[in-house]
């Protein structure tokens, strides 16, 4: 069976085909800036486009589209409702529309691609994979916070976490990696990108995990703050008489890595920085220091909630390709970790799992 793997952003859409028999990629692309001049107009248009690469006689991957036996979304958010992937239907569609109130940015354009999928290709079973759905097992310990209980009962507020997919694979490749189920191990993931998070995983279980109810709880990431006192947002603005959004921006697009360091938020350049003889390079290696001091912070807290520790894996962007960061923390850690703790640096492989889990849900049900 073929499986089409969608992932729409605000501008974007990418795609990758896969024959599930062995799980191999047949094809991939990225339909960008939608709704810029010269390009699609929307979402629906950016599918068409998508669609016509797939079936193009000279490079297409596939002769028609009755070939696709599923086709998977990813979704970040499902709130307290989706625990697992689930088969697409107006039910689903109507929760993923109310939980846009919580992911403004993720969900819409979701929805405008499964929509647009499900019109376009119609009769091909589609299947909504959410980026929540791997951390609803955080018992309400974890995911609470210290507020009115009326409030988490009234509109939900508790800690969600995001990345989900990517932590669900480096968790179940690093079971392989060290020739033990998983069931039987303490793994602590950490998926370091623009955006970076860290899952506690306990015998395959999230237990707990750093982004909350929005994914600005935290470390400190490439443009988010990450961890702060909630009383700085009332401070600051009152002092610089700030609007809601603009409190929102500084601390969701201007801070992290960004912030501290006034260079950029790509490693690449904070390293080069660093390195550097420059102005900045004070700042760039206190950006540097503080982003791996959150880390640090957190292995030591996902221990401890775990009671124990087995291996602690890197993942993404910053994760995969910046080794100093695993040495860094080895290092550092020695005492606490020990010597029987592996630290791992294995790519992250989102849409293989989202391409799995939808064949595992078609072929479910099909079989009832």
């Amino acid at each position: 069976m073929l499986i089409l793997v969608i992932n729409c952003g605000s501008s974007s859409a990418k795609y990758q085909l896969f024959d599930i028999k062995n799980y191999r990629c047949l094809s991939k692309g990225l339909v960008e800036r939608i709704g810029q001049d010269g390009h699609c107009e929307n979402h629906y248009d950016a599918i068409k486009e998508i669609v016509r690469q797939l079936t193009d006689k000279k490079t297409g991957a596939i002769s028609s589209t009755g070939e696709i036996g599923g086709i998977g979304h990813r979704v970040v958010h499902g709130g307290e409702e989706f625990k697992s992937s689930t088969l697409i239907n107006s039910n689903v569609i109507a929760s993923i529309e109310k939980y846009s109130e919580l992911a403004p940015l993720h969900n819409p354009p979701s929805l405008l691609g499964i929509r647009a999928c499900l019109d376009i290709l119609k009769g091909i079973p589609q299947v909504a994979v959410f980026d929540t759905s791997f951390h609803q097992t955080m018992p309400e310990k974890a995911f609470l916070y210290g507020l009115p209980y009326k409030y988490y009962e009234k509109y939900g507020i508790r800690k969600y976490g995001f990345h989900g997919t990517s932590h669900r694979w480096v968790a179940l490749d690093a079971a392989k990696h060290l020739k033990k189920p998983l069931k039987q191990l303490k793994i602590i993931t950490c998926h370091l990108g623009n955006g970076c998070s860290m899952t506690a995983v306990d015998r395959g279980i999230s237990i707990d995990t750093s982004m909350g109810f929005t994914p600005l709880e935290g470390l400190l990431m490439g443009t988010r703050s990450g961890d702060l006192d909630p009383a700085v947002v009332f401070y600051l603005m009152e002092k610089e008489n700030l609007s809601s959004a603009k409190i929102s921006d500084i601390l969701n697009k201007e801070s992290g890595l960004l912030g501290i360091s006034g260079v950029s938020n790509d490693m690449r350049d904070l390293l080069k920085a660093a390195k550097g003889g420059g102005k900045g390079v004070a700042r760039a290696k206190l950006a540097l220091e503080m982003f791996v001091y959150r880390i640090e912070k957190y292995i030591g807290a996902y221990q401890a909630a775990m009671k124990g520790l087995d291996a602690i894996v890197f993942t993404a962007g910053i994760g995969e390709h910046n080794p100093w960061i695993a040495s860094r923390i080895k290092k550092d850690l020695k005492a606490v970790v020990g010597k029987k703790v592996k630290i791992l640096t294995i790519p992250t492989n989102e849409e293989l799992l989202i391409a799995r889990d939808t064949y595992e849900i078609i072929k479910g049900t099909r079989r009832n």
